[in-house]
């Protein structure tokens, strides 16, 4: 009998194949197979992988050990929640739910049937990102830039729960605090939802984060700079690459470039998800962890509306 895990993909859409892939590359892992409420890319995913293809839920129960959940956000809670209640330990994508009602639900159901929840924030598992954790002391000031070209996936939640959530899951990790002021602007760009927006986050330690995310940029960034006394790290996400910057003998400036091992952070988040389906650990971000992203990204989303408010006034005055 083999001592793979079996695990299901649920959706099968970009991001759903990315984690078919994963699985299927997996030695640890066997792909038991793939649900999609559209018949043809299920069974499109499904000639691709080589895994059969999926009716219900009920069949994924009896077919895994575990699911990865990369349907729309809107239906991650039902999705995950009936999952949990089959028995089955989860990763969902982020962001984890569409309310952090739904999230918290999410979270009660799996302690209630110690089964794992894990989210997808997969920047944390970014070697640049665990060499800058490394190094981090007291960081007080953050400046953070995450710039894609539009797509039209993820089109159901705002750039802030989509790509600005990452961030957010990082300094919440990094601070240990939630902030005590934020203030924001957006706009709706090409879609219905908020499409750009520029964050400033102040903790109760006095650090404070500057963060900036579009899916409407000309051109593809996402980096991370953080200052602490005497130094500052600079990372770049899609390089796998983090400097320490500091000052040296004779008040020289250094430029120390950290050892990263590179690795594809899905396939490092999937590993940690089969740790944790075999010790039991609560994951590196659990649902606790995700469903703070989430309540402080919504809380972002409310200062964005207050601005566009009296932006609107002042235009009408």
């Amino acid at each position: 009998m083999s001592d793979k895990r079996r695990i299901a993909v649920i959706g099968a859409g970009v991001f759903g194949r990315n984690h078919l892939r994963v699985v299927r590359d997996s030695e640890r892992a066997v792909l038991a197979g793939v649900l999609d409420t559209d018949a043809a890319r299920a069974q499109a995913a499904a000639a691709e992988f080589g895994c059969p293809v999926l009716a219900t839920l009920e069949e994924v129960a009896a077919a895994a050990d575990a699911a990865i959940v990369a349907v729309p956000t809107v239906a991650h809670c039902e999705v995950a929640c009936r999952l949990l209640d089959e028995g089955l330990d989860v990763l969902v994508e982020k962001p984890i739910a569409a309310s952090a009602g739904e999230a918290r639900a999410m979270v009660e159901k799996a302690a209630e049937r110690g089964r794992v929840l894990q989210c997808g924030h997969l920047e944390r598992f970014n070697p640049a990102v665990q060499a800058a954790l490394r190094v981090a002391t007291i960081p007080l000031f953050f400046e953070i830039h995450r710039l894609s070209l539009f797509t039209p996936r993820s089109l159901d939640v705002s750039v802030v729960s989509d790509l600005m959530i990452h961030d957010l899951d990082i300094l919440l990790s990094m601070t240990a605090s939630a902030p005590d002021e934020v203030r924001a602007a957006g706009i709706s760009v090409l879609s219905g939802k908020v499409d750009i927006a520029n964050v400033r986050l102040s903790f109760p330690n006095g650090c404070v984060a500057n963060l900036t995310a579009s899916r409407v940029s000309t051109e593809k960034v996402r980096k991370l700079r953080f200052f602490q006394p005497g130094q500052y790290v600079s990372v770049d996400y899609a390089r796998q690459d983090c400097v320490l910057v500091g000052v040296g003998a004779g008040r020289q400036v250094s430029f120390q470039p950290l050892a990263v091992e590179k690795g594809e952070p899905l396939q490092r988040q999937f590993d940690h998800f089969l740790d944790c389906l075999e010790t039991r650990a609560t994951p590196l971000v659990d649902g606790r962890a995700a469903l703070r992203a989430l309540e402080l990204a919504r809380e972002i989303l409310a200062k964005i509306e207050e601005h566009a408010a009296l932006v609107a006034r002042h235009l009408q005055a």
